[in-house]
């Protein structure tokens, strides 16, 4: 699972860099005020989790419990789903969607809500795994 988060991490964390760069040097001149906030906070929430996700891997070398893996995954889906629908949605005006952005706008919260399972099953590792510490 260490290999694992490693390399998620590395993807999620270059492909962050990438995304807020783009957002500071090329689209701020595209998009709205507006949007480029949207823009910036998917790419917030995408480092975020990847520390989460880096995390997870980490703790999981100590002890390795399925409510670990559970993490890693809603975090990586969480990345996905919230941060990519807000890259998206902070181009809907540009790329004109139109219909597009009625099946975007639920998948954030989705995204987020995926966030928060992740943070949640961190949590009940932590109650059931760390009596001792």
């Amino acid at each position: 699972m260490l290999r694992k988060s490693i390399i998620l991490a590395a993807l999620f964390g270059g492909l962050a860099v990438i995304m807020g760069a783009f957002g500071a040097h090329k689209i701020k001149d595209i998009v709205s005020p507006q949007d480029l906030e949207i823009w910036n906070k998917g790419v917030l929430y995408q480092f975020m989790h990847t520390f989460a996700i880096l995390s997870v891997g980490l703790i999981s070398k100590i002890h390795f419990h399925k409510t670990l893996n559970y993490a890693l995954i809603t975090f990586a889906l969480g990345i996905l789903l919230f941060s990519g629908s807000l890259y998206l949605l902070a181009f809907r005006n540009v790329m004109d969607m139109g219909n597009a952005v009625k099946i975007l706008g639920p998948i954030t919260p989705i995204g987020g809500s995926l966030f928060i399972a992740g943070w949640i099953s961190l949590l009940i590792y932590g109650l059931k795994h760390s009596k001792n510490d």
